[in-house]
């Protein structure tokens, strides 16, 4: 047949190849000229010292020649037990499986993982084989803290991507889409690498949204509002009250800089600051500039002062109030804390109550985001940031996606390369991929003060704007909110923090992760939180006392809000003096991807 059932023949088929090929082929040299110097200097340097971590690792493994025998062993042993299991299954018997996905793994769910005998082997050969790869790097002993959490989480990586599923011959997915279309997935999905490649200017930048779908202030920031104030670093958003009345006391919140604030208000679904609207408060919310090389000189004396100070001078001015409450989110708690500290080494106490969106403000234990920050490290990142200014928003965006690689790399791998599918429109990974860049003196100072040295809950161990930072001091109410499952800011160590300061804390643990968490408004009904009125000095105490509730935590931060505000209401303030309409332009510069 020269048709196909889908409309798509063969002469079509092979002018796709054609033009795939003259694509490829272009791609590949412009890419040849542009990066394979850099690219091999880069490996040659061993920028992540990953090849240092696994020297440690060989040198141990060869001085204790038993341990890796019995590893060795033991592998061999659930092999075997696993071709005696598939030898049942094919002769039609019941077999329990050596090895099964772990729960939520979302690699395995197509039913012929289990079903087919072929794919249940590759799939329970992988699985053992990859569990014993990691536990046997685990139990290696004797190796430098450093060594070791890098032997852990680039083993992972490897492991994750060797999984059967990323591959068309072993995913029966992809077989059968294969078939179906008669290979047209395979072409499409090697046009969707190409323009991929294309998009990143030859790195690969996967998409993983449709982002012709999304605009800002049209389907994502839609909630109404005014830019009220702006300088270099900062344009501040004041929202339309939808109630008559309004607390007297504003909110103000300051997201990340590494990521922008549109995360609170993606859609009216979905928004917190939607949501803070509607329950009476009147919002504020920074939105930070994407920075270029002009901002270099940037520090974070510079984001305290020109950041939240201004951004609380410009709120206290809007609305002709004293006292203000304050939300910072992820990095944005850090600067809060930071701002806390140093209001209250100058007896300023404009801030009534201070929220902490996962937050770190203690770095003992910064999850693996650690693994890429060590003085070599940060030493080669200081140097390609001081070369242009800043950091590359595309850098740091894919460092997170490899924390969580199955989610964000090779799902998509999957579904865009060998699927052939165009990736599908999804708010909260539009966003994801719209990547800030960040001053070079400013990054620099907080990956070594406080990420590196752990200053920050340091009685003057860190100097702002002139001040002495001393977080004991900070006495104002607070509330921690982080999440069970976040890998950014991991909750053990936002809970150290939270103890860091002077005032009375409430510390609430929500489910899920760095971001689902924290977006998780009530009418969802996901996830639970759990509450403990005690703030013990051990995290896990802390959870050993802690009350499961179920639903989200807005409404329990709602509740506490209300009781530091009190029960005194003004009219609604309508912004004024507005320089242009929310979402504001600084938001709107979307680097290229």
């Amino acid at each position: 047949m020269d048709e196909r059932a889908d409309g798509v023949s063969r002469e079509d088929t092979a002018r796709m190849l054609h033009e795939v090929a003259a694509r490829s082929s272009r791609i590949l040299q412009e890419f040849g000229h542009k990066h394979v110097h850099d690219t091999l200097s880069s490996a040659i340097k061993d920028e992540l010292g990953i090849a240092r971590a696994y020297m440690d690792l060989y040198s141990r493994l060869l001085m204790d020649p038993s341990a890796l025998t019995a590893a060795s062993v033991n592998f061999w042993i659930d092999s075997m037990r696993l071709w005696q299991s598939a030898w049942l299954k094919m002769l039609g018997h019941e077999a329990s499986p050596v090895a099964q996905p772990a729960k939520g793994d979302a690699r395995f769910k197509d039913q012929e993982w289990s079903d087919n005998f072929v794919f249940d082997y590759i799939k329970q050969s992988y699985l053992i084989a990859a569990r014993h790869m990691q536990h046997a790097v685990a139990n290696v002993q004797g190796l430098p803290e450093e060594s070791e959490k890098k032997i852990a989480f680039f083993t992972r990586q490897y492991v994750d991507a060797l999984a059967p599923s990323n591959f068309a011959a072993t995913n029966p997915q992809v077989l059968r889409e294969t078939l179906a279309s008669g290979g047209q997935n395979l072409v499409k999905g090697l046009a969707n690498l190409l323009a991929d490649i294309e998009k990143g200017e030859g790195q690969l930048r996967i998409s993983m949204t449709d982002e012709k779908a999304f605009q800002l202030g049209r389907n994502v920031a839609t909630t109404p509002g005014k830019v009220v104030f702006q300088n270099a670093l900062l344009q501040l958003i004041q929202y339309q009250p939808a109630t008559a009345q309004v607390f007297r006391k504003p909110l103000l919140i300051i997201p990340p800089w590494i990521n922008k604030f549109y995360i609170l208000d993606l859609r009216a679904s979905n928004s917190f600051i939607k949501w803070a609207v509607d329950q009476g408060h009147t919002v504020f919310v920074v939105s930070w500039v994407n920075p270029d090389a002009t901002l270099a000189g940037k520090g974070f004396d510079d984001y305290l002062t020109e950041g939240a100070l201004a951004a609380m001078d410009a709120v206290r001015a809007a609305t002709g109030e004293e006292d203000l409450n304050v939300i910072g989110y992820c990095l944005g708690g850090t600067l809060l804390g930071s701002a806390l500290a140093w209001l209250a080494a100058r007896g300023d106490e404009r801030v009534a109550a201070a929220t902490f969106f996962v937050s770190l403000l203690d770095f003992s234990q910064p999850g693996e985001l650690g693994v890429f920050i060590d003085e070599a490290q940060v030493q080669n990142l200081e140097r390609r940031m001081n070369e242009r200014g800043y950091l590359e928003g595309s850098e740091m965006a894919s460092t997170f996606n490899m924390l969580r690689s199955n989610d964000l790399v090779w799902s998509f791998v999957i579904n865009n390369y060998l699927m052939g599918k165009d990736p599908f429109p999804f708010d909260l990974l539009y966003w994801n991929s719209d990547s800030t860049r960040m001053p070079a003196k400013m990054h620099s100072f907080y990956l070594r003060n406080m990420y590196m040295k752990n200053l920050l809950g340091v009685p003057g161990g860190i100097e702002l704007a002139g001040v002495p930072l001393d977080l004991q001091k900070v006495k104002v109410p607070a509330y921690f909110i982080s999440t069970a499952e976040d890998h950014i800011a991991p909750w053990k160590t936002t809970y150290k923090g939270a103890r860091y300061l002077g005032g009375p804390v409430r510390f609430v643990l929500g489910g899920s992760g760095h971001i689902a968490g924290i977006v998780n408004p009530p009418a969802a009904k996901k996830y639970q939180y759990w509450v403990n009125e005690d703030v013990p000095e051990s995290a896990d105490d802390w959870l050993k006392g802690a009350t499961a509730r179920p639903g989200s935590w807005w409404e329990d931060w709602q509740r506490w809000m209300e009781a530091q505000n009190g029960g005194e209401r003004v009219p609604a303030r309508i912004p004024a003096n507005a320089l242009e309409d929310a979402p504001g332009s600084y938001v709107m510069l979307r680097l290229k991807k």
